[in-house]
């Protein structure tokens, strides 16, 4: 449906649009007429006559005039800003949350189309047999099933009505439409399928909670990790490759908390749980497992979602995010500022909506009146504000996921001596151009699905994590199963409408109390000038026989997980005495100070403590710290590893006077990483090789990057063979997921490493006229050679030219025809690249991996910082727009002022809104 003409929804409802301006109606004709001759020219004739003008611009959202909605039972106003940002203005609940369905539609369906067949595990449905192993996969998981029991048996009445609203909204709008007047890429999979949206549901909302929890689910990926370096490394290997977390230098986020009377207690009751992880090695569980510590993941299973876009996270590893908080009594406005900006996965369009949902009079009838940033697909708002509180999250990390070796037999799997029947379904995957496949997908009878029946990385797992000699008879290999509190029917959805109405702490508490998964770090704060931190979810205790650490054995009862961590024991803190709270992904409480484990495998703190090593330097004297000083904290790029080589780096006497000369770079640079500083670029490439030279060429083909390949002694499950022969081993993992990833675990790493310079870490064979090293400062020197030729062949010769936004860029891909489409489509649909700043654990943390390469994989997915003392000078920014649809003018026109650090205006206030108003639309019942 083209905007600014006559539309039908619901069969009956008309549209009376105004005129579009002359200046911008002439812009966006220019571009289509640009589009339509690329395709002609690119596409072929068939492509060009196929996406017409008109094609195209059918799918844009109408932004004024009015239209007549079956359902509402009054008028909504839906006013949208310069960015094309909705604010929402209702007089029922229903019809906020129909109106948020209905607009949201307009402009991101086809992603929110994407995400709920990902999560039901349909994707072959729209993309063909290309994504069957993916959807053989997310069957198994079950997200769809456990949601429509969530539904049925644990949401309450009122999240149940606010769902059924959102959904009747959404297919208001897909009503009488044809996929081509939805998106551009519904046009472009209508040349090879015959695929038709279908209704939304309430379930297909709830899903994706599931789809997010998944990929903030803790320590999964690290659980893999550790059983699979034990072929090529050995326990102690294992353990100097993941230190302790150093609660002396990076501070936890709960210093002043409420938890010291629990550990009291329990300290006086004998009690018998676990004790708290510290973060670092944690030896054997068992099993005679080798365990260890990496730091909290985002990632999935790296070969079986690579290909499946992801809900909020990406393959890879180390990703994290930022939130504080900063009391009225260090601030310019004498009440709490707030920022979050959650480091995620580069999407477009980006994982965030950003929306305001107002009641034009708060009353029992209209309860909301909240602001902020939600997910394409979901009422309500995920962060952001209301008029009384504001809030913000990061991923805690807690272990809420547990893989089990079984035993498995052709009758059922071992258990406590004896043999189990596996529980069985069928499921059929429709295949899209093909035939249609049925699975069966088995789980055990505490409902853990057999995950190894799907992934081959597993497979590898269970032939090759360590056992002790008790453990029944490997043959070709143990099965893995799943525990995962996301399994479980949950209240996630209840806690986001219960943050959107909270007024103050108690409300808070009790809102965060809901959101059992995924398990957050929650910052607040509120206009009565008080902050808080609070630590929701569901999250598993384990006899001490199990750390969570590394796979379990699924055979021995004495593993399976013991209960919950009851929410009134759960950690957090209010009002400190210190003023300013900082959670990013680094330890939520010191190890002595806490009965659980949380996790063994925390963020290392480098970013938290940067953070709050800047708010103690405004405060100190007395200053105080302003809105501005907040978005300039959220844009440091100091690198702290940077600050412990470059001093060694310095002194070294190198040869080769091309290297001196790179050499000379790092003399009086101040460690920021801009993306214009030559400096950081050589300083990078140094630690890449570093990396690699002392690690990376060590560690088996499963982490490496795949097509890497290395001469390696061989070995077996005691180590390398008494044999002087050689095999060749290439790496097996895609480039944004293989280790040595470079974040601040590497970081604590090589700290540690750094007072025992003949280690046997830094020694390195010669390779070709590179020389070889028997210590630190020695393979020092080769990375300093290394890097110097690595960015000759990248950036030219001339060091004046090198730059390290020409190394580290961002792309933005479409998701699924971005790229897998193609490549007309992926021209089309794609932006970038941009020249970014940061890098791995700085503040600004645009992530690369290391052992990969320089682009950035993951960024601050969005930026926010809430002024409590006046809403409308709050500020904002989205990585790319408001809209899904290419050639749109909010496609990506917050890309380069999301490059750039820059915040936009944040309006709330009735006024303020109006006065930032561009667009208006009446939807009328």
């Amino acid at each position: 449906m083209p905007p600014n003409t006559t539309a039908t929804t619901g069969g009956t409802a008309t549209a009376v649009a105004a005129p579009a301006t002359p200046g911008r109606k002439k812009g966006r004709k220019a571009r289509l007429i640009v589009l339509v001759l690329v395709l002609a020219i690119i596409g072929g004739i068939a492509y060009g006559a196929y996406w017409s003008i008109s094609t195209v611009r059918a799918s844009f959202p109408q932004t004024t005039g009015s239209l007549t909605l079956d359902g509402l039972s009054g008028p909504v106003d839906v006013k949208r800003d310069g960015y094309g940002i909705p604010q929402i203005y209702a007089s029922s609940d229903e019809d906020l949350f129909m109106a948020q369905g209905y607009v949201q539609a307009q402009d991101r369906f086809y992603e929110m189309d994407v995400r709920r067949h990902m999560t039901s595990g349909r994707l072959s449905e729209m993309f063909g047999k290309s994504q069957v192993k993916n959807d053989e996969f997310l069957r198994s998981l079950g997200w769809d099933r456990i949601a429509e029991k969530e539904y049925d048996t644990k949401l309450s009445a009122s999240t149940k009505k606010y769902l059924d609203a959102y959904a009747k909204g959404v297919n208001a709008y897909l009503q009488g439409k044809d996929g081509e007047d939805i998106s551009l890429e519904y046009a472009a999979l209508g040349l090879t399928n015959d695929y038709r949206p279908q209704k939304w549901t309430p379930v297909d909302s709830v899903s994706w909670l599931k789809a997010m929890a998944w990929d903030l689910r803790g320590n999964m990926q690290d659980e893999i990790d550790r059983a699979l370096m034990t072929s090529r490394l050995g326990p102690q290997q294992v353990r100097e490759l993941y230190p302790r977390y150093p609660y002396s230098r990076n501070k936890p986020i709960v210093q002043e908390g409420q938890y010291d009377e629990l550990t009291k207690s329990f300290q006086q009751g004998g009690a018998t749980s676990a004790a708290q992880g510290s973060g670092g090695a944690s030896g054997s569980t068992g099993s005679g497992t080798t365990g260890s510590a990496l730091t909290s993941q985002l990632s999935g299973l790296y070969d079986v979602l690579d290909d499946v876009p992801t809900a909020v996270g990406v393959n890879g590893q180390g990703i994290g995010s930022n939130s504080w908080v900063v009391s009225g009594k260090y601030t310019i406005t004498d009440k709490p500022l707030l920022a979050n900006d959650p480091h995620l996965s580069a999407s477009l369009p980006s994982v965030w909506y950003q929306m305001g949902l107002h009641c034009r009079s708060v009353s029992a009838k209209c309860q909301y009146d909240v602001t902020g940033y939600t997910f394409a697909g979901m009422p309500g708002v995920i962060i952001g504000h209301n008029a009384k509180i504001a809030w913000g999250l990061t991923n805690s990390g807690a272990d809420v996921t547990d893989l089990y070796l079984e035993k498995v037999t052709a009758n059922g799997y071992l258990y406590d001596g004896k043999v189990r029947p596996f529980k069985t379904r069928q499921e059929t995957i429709k295949v899209a151009g093909g035939t249609s496949k049925t699975i069966v997908v088995r789980q055990t009878q505490d409902g853990m699905p057999l995950l190894s029946d799907r992934d081959d990385e597993l497979v590898q797992v269970g032939r090759k994590a360590g056992v002790n000699t008790a453990a029944p008879d490997r043959g070709d290999g143990y099965g893995i199963a799943l525990r995962w509190t996301a399994l479980d029917p949950g209240t996630s959805m209840d806690a986001v409408f219960a943050l959107d109405r909270a007024a103050d702490w108690s409300d808070f508490r009790e809102a965060a109390a809901l959101f059992d998964v995924p398990s957050q770090n929650l910052v607040y704060a509120d206009t009565a000038n008080h902050i808080g931190y609070t630590l929701p979810g569901r999250i598993p205790t384990r006899s001490s026989a199990d750390d969570g650490s590394v796979p379990a054995p699924g055979w021995d009862s004495k593993y399976k997980w013991t209960g919950f961590i009851k929410k009134d024991e759960l950690p957090y803190e209010y009002d400190p005495e210190r003023g300013y709270i900082v959670t990013a992904n680094q330890a939520v409480v010191d190890k002595d100070k806490y009965p659980y484990t949380l996790t063994t495998d925390w963020g290392y703190g480098t970013r938290s403590q940067r953070i709050a090593d800047l708010i103690e330097s405004k405060i100190k004297d007395g200053g105080r710290i302003s809105t501005e000083d907040m978005r300039q904290m959220q844009m440091d790029n100091s690198s702290e590893i940077a600050k412990l080589l470059v001093p060694k780096l310095l002194k070294l006497n190198l040869d080769d006077p091309d290297v001196r000369q790179a050499q000379k770079l790092l003399e009086g640079w101040d460690y920021t990483q801009e993306a214009d500083s030559a400096a950081a670029a050589y300083f990078n490439a140094v630690w890449r090789n570093v990396l690699k030279l002392a690690f990376g060429n060590k560690l088996p083909k499963e982490l490496r990057v795949k097509g890497q390949c290395l001469w390696v002694d061989k070995t077996d499950s005691t180590g390398p063979l008494d044999d002087d022969r050689k095999v060749r081993e290439c790496g097996q993992r895609d480039a944004d997921q293989a280790q040595p990833d470079g974040g601040d675990r590497w970081f604590e790493v090589v700290r540690t490493l750094m007072d025992k310079p003949d280690s046997d870490w830094w020694k390195t064979p010669k390779s070709g006229t590179r020389p070889g090293a028997e210590n630190r400062d020695q393979l020092f020197e080769r990375a300093m050679i290394d890097a110097r030729w690595e960015l000759t062949a990248k950036l030219g010769k001339d060091i004046d030219t090198w730059s390290w936004g020409r190394l580290h860029r961002l792309f933005l891909k479409n998701q699924t025809l971005g790229t897998e489409g193609p490549k007309v489509l992926q021209y089309l649909l794609n932006r970038g690249p941009w020249k970014i700043s940061g890098g791995e654990a700085t503040v600004n943390a645009s992530g690369w991996n290391a052992a990969g390469g320089y682009n950035v994989v993951w960024v601050p997915s969005m930026r926010m910082v809430v002024n409590l003392k006046d809403f409308d000078k709050s500020r904002w920014i989205n990585l790319t727009g408001a809209s899904g649809h290419a050639f749109n003018a909010h496609y990506t026109d917050q890309t380069g002022k999301w490059a750039n650090g820059e915040l936009l205006p944040w309006s709330f206030s009735a006024k303020g809104v109006g006065e930032s108003t561009s667009d208006t639309l009446v939807l009328k019942p």
